[in-house]
C-alpha cells in the first residue's frame, strides 16, 4: 500500500504578521460584508480558531499566504504582532477553499452546547457569531422533541432551523416519515416542512387536540392536503412493493426485444408491416439503457 503523505507540517508556528504576503487585497466592498464583520467580531472576542495556512517561508523570510486572508486583514485592522499559522507543503491555494465541508445544522447545535457546557455564555457565543443571544438559544434547543432517529436521518444534512421546529408539531413516527421525504427529495426547507405538516391527519401531531395552523392555508385546503398525501402514500408504498419485479420484467423484456429488432430480417417485416410497433420496441429498448446506464 503506497503510503499517504501529509500535506502539512505537524506543528503550528507563530508567524509576525509582517512576514505573511496575501496574495489577494482586501477590497472595500469584502470590508464591508457581514462575513468580513463577523469574522472580525469573533477574532475580538475570542481570538483565532482556525490558525492561517501558509507556505514555507523564501529566501526573503516571507511567508505567502493560502488561506485565510479575512482572518489576517482582520488582525492587521486590530493592530496584532503575530498569528498562528499551519506551514504547508502544497503551494497551490485553490486546494484548501474548495475542500471545505459546510457545518451541518446539527453539528452547529453540538458545538453550540458542548461550549455552553465548558462555561461560554450564551452572549458571548453569540457576540462572537455576530449573532442576537436569542438565535444561540433557538440553537441550544434545536432538537428538544425531536426523535433520535430524525436526528440520524439529518446529522448530516444542511437544514433550515425552522424546519426543526415544525417537525417538533409532529408526533415521532411522523417526524421519521418527514424527515425521510425531505432525504428523498433533497428538500430541507421550513416551506417543504410546512406543506408535510399540513398534510399530516390531526392523530399524528404532537398535539392532537390542537386544530393545525398553517400560514395563508385554510382548514379546508389542509384537508384536501391529507386526503392527498394519504393517496400518494399508498400509491407510493405499492410501486415501491413491485419495483423490483418490475425492473426486472423490464430488462427481460428488453434484451429479447434488442435480439429481435437484431434480427434484419425481422426489423424489415415490422417497418414494412408494423413500423409503429417497431417504434415501441425501439423506445422500451432505449428506456431499458438509460435505467441500467443511471444505476451505479
Amino acid at each position: 500500500m503506497r503510503e499517504v503523505r501529509i500535506a502539512f507540517e505537524r506543528e503550528v508556528i507563530v508567524v509576525p504578521l509582517a512576514q505573511i504576503a496575501p496574495l489577494r487585497k482586501l477590497s472595500p466592498n469584502v470590508a464591508a460584508s457581514k462575513k468580513y464583520q463577523r469574522i472580525a467580531t469573533s477574532i475580538a472576542e475570542v481570538g483565532i480558531i482556525e490558525p492561517l495556512v501558509v507556505t514555507k517561508s523564501n529566501a526573503d523570510g516571507l511567508h505567502l499566504l493560502l488561506d485565510g486572508h479575512l482572518r489576517y486583514y482582520s488582525l492587521l485592522a486590530r493592530d496584532e504582532f503575530e498569528t498562528r499559522c499551519i506551514v504547508s507543503d502544497d503551494d497551490e491555494s485553490f486546494t484548501y477553499n474548495k475542500r471545505v465541508n459546510r457545518l451541518a445544522t446539527i453539528q452547529e447545535h453540538y458545538m453550540i452546547v458542548r461550549a455552553i457546557e465548558r462555561g461560554v455564555s450564551e452572549d458571548k457565543i453569540a457576540r462572537a457569531l455576530g449573532v442576537d443571544t436569542k438565535l444561540i438559544q433557538r440553537r441550544r434547543s434545536l432538537l428538544d422533541g425531536i426523535s433520535a432517529d430524525v436526528v440520524e436521518l439529518l446529522r448530516d444534512r444542511s437544514v433550515n432551523p425552522q424546519t426543526f421546529e415544525i417537525l417538533r408539531k409532529l408526533k415521532p413516527l411522523r417526524q421519521i416519515e418527514a424527515a425521510e421525504l425531505m432525504v428523498s427529495v433533497g428538500n430541507f426547507t421550513s416551506s417543504y416542512a410546512k406543506a408535510l405538516l399540513a398534510a399530516t391527519k390531526q392523530g399524528d401531531l404532537a398535539k392532537p387536540d390542537h386544530p393545525k395552523q398553517v400560514d395563508g392555508m385554510t382548514p379546508e385546503q389542509m384537508a384536501r392536503m391529507e386526503r392527498e398525501m394519504e393517496t400518494l402514500n399508498r400509491d407510493f408504498k405499492a410501486v415501491e412493493e413491485t419495483f423490483g419485479d418490475d425492473v426486472l420484467q423490464l430488462v427481460l423484456a428488453s434484451r429479447y426485444l434488442a435480439r429481435l429488432v437484431g434480427n434484419k430480417e425481422i426489423a424489415g417485416y415490422l417497418e414494412r408491416r408494423h413500423p409503429d410497433m417497431l417504434s415501441e420496441f425501439h423506445t422500451i429498448i432505449s428506456a431499458a439503457s438509460l435505467d441500467q446506464a443511471a444505476s451505479p
